[in-house]
């Protein structure tokens, strides 16, 4: 199948919560890493969030610094990747943070649960909207259709529903963590890859590339290979 390498992207505490059990958006990554994810996601053709990561959170998924938008201009490229948001009902508001910060072009894979209206109200605030599946998206068939597009560079930047989906599928290449200085707790919490977890005959593997610890907090980056299955 022809798609997008895909890259997961994550920040974490040491007990590998995404956030606290509040779910209220906690700030995990340093100054450090802040950098680091930007100048990532600068080099990237397209990032991507999960549902309840567009919903709950609302991102912008946009690159910060100036310089790197400009770098992103010369090169004959939009300021910001394309944004591509993953959501079974996609009941987002059309002047919400992902929607409008910007510029940059905004794709949302959905399914037959998003009424039209809905869909139409989301095409007109300036969105592309691809309905892919009857309960949920398709990912396969939405990671083939931006290929098609030209989007060979995919960072998913969650969350862990989304992150095991990819895991599920085989679908990830890289996984890059920040893993933080701090413990959130909590079995409600959300971690790396939620859903109902890998068998041991199926559980992804994983094979150091580098590991780096952040001066400005004693954080840890961490780049793992994915390794590919054998029915791959």
């Amino acid at each position: 199948m022809n798609r997008p390498r895909v890259l997961v992207n994550v920040a974490m505490s040491a007990d590998g919560k995404l956030d606290s059990v509040a779910r209220t958006g906690m700030t995990i990554s340093s100054s450090a890493d802040k950098t680091r994810v930007d100048r990532l996601r600068a080099s990237m053709d397209a990032v991507l969030v999960g549902g309840q990561t567009l919903l709950n959170e609302d991102p912008k998924l946009t690159v910060k610094s100036l310089a790197l938008r400009s770098e992103r201009k010369a090169a004959g490229l939009e300021e910001n990747p394309i944004k591509v948001g993953v959501v079974s009902l996609a009941d987002l508001q059309p002047d919400g943070n992902f929607m409008t910060a910007g510029p940059s072009h905004r794709q949302i894979y959905t399914t037959r649960r998003t009424q039209s209206g809905q869909i139409l109200r989301l095409e007109k605030a300036g969105a592309q909207v691809f309905v892919m599946g009857d309960q949920r998206v398709d990912c396969i068939a939405m990671l083939a259709s931006l290929y098609d597009q030209g989007i060979h560079k995919l960072m998913v930047e969650g969350g862990g529903t989304m992150i095991a989906e990819f895991f599920r599928l085989d679908l990830v290449d890289d996984l890059m963590l920040y893993l933080a200085p701090r413990i959130f707790g909590g079995s409600s919490a959300p971690t790396l890859a939620d859903g109902p977890g890998f068998l041991p005959e199926h559980m992804p593997l994983l094979r150091l590339e580098t590991a780096e610890e952040f001066d400005d907090d004693g954080g840890v980056f961490i780049h793992y290979l994915v390794e590919r299955k054998e029915n791959s």
